[in-house]
């Protein structure tokens, strides 16, 4: 398993460690109008999927509004942010601060998402902060678990991993 620390205290990851070449788990997560969406609903497009512990801290407001920025620019990459937030939360958010272009789904239902990729924080009942890139065919090709979670992950990496992923 990745080795997290949040504000410099090791925590404990549920599930399994997820890495490049493997095939990416399913999942079950809430769209912000409490649909359910799964990993299978965007199959045939590569996804940039970046994960944030809260939309509503500063890290993870930067990295959204990045990816967001980025998205556009990406192709045929379906960008989705994944946090314990709730749906109503990530609507608010995303209206006020004008994202369009990243997709914000909510995990706080059953943590369906961070036990499969491995980034559900037992002791915090948050999401430890990472990115990964599946390709069409669900296959991870890129994997960034962030060491501590209160860090940026390396946005030039997973760009550049998501503009390669076919």
């Amino acid at each position: 398993m990745a080795s997290i620390t949040f504000k410099g205290n090791q925590v404990t990851l549920l599930g399994s460690e997820v890495k490049v070449g493997d095939k990416a788990p399913s999942f079950t997560v809430l769209a912000n109008d409490l649909s359910e969406v799964t990993l299978e609903d965007s199959k045939g497009q590569v996804r940039l999927i970046s994960v944030v512990p809260s939309l509503d801290t500063g890290v993870c407001d930067a990295q959204t509004r990045r990816f967001n920025e980025e998205a556009s620019g990406l192709g045929n990459v379906k960008v989705l942010t994944i946090s314990v937030d709730l749906p109503f939360a990530q609507k608010r958010w995303c209206g006020a601060n004008g994202i369009e272009n990243v997709q914000t789904l909510s995990d706080h239902r059953d943590l369906s998402f961070g036990e499969a990729f491995g980034v559900a924080i037992k002791e915090l009942r948050l999401l430890a902060r990472a990115v990964f890139v599946v390709d069409s065919n669900g296959t991870v090709t890129y994997a960034e678990y962030v060491s501590e979670a209160t860090n940026h992950p390396d946005y030039e990496a997973a760009l550049e991993a998501a503009k390669k992923a076919e």
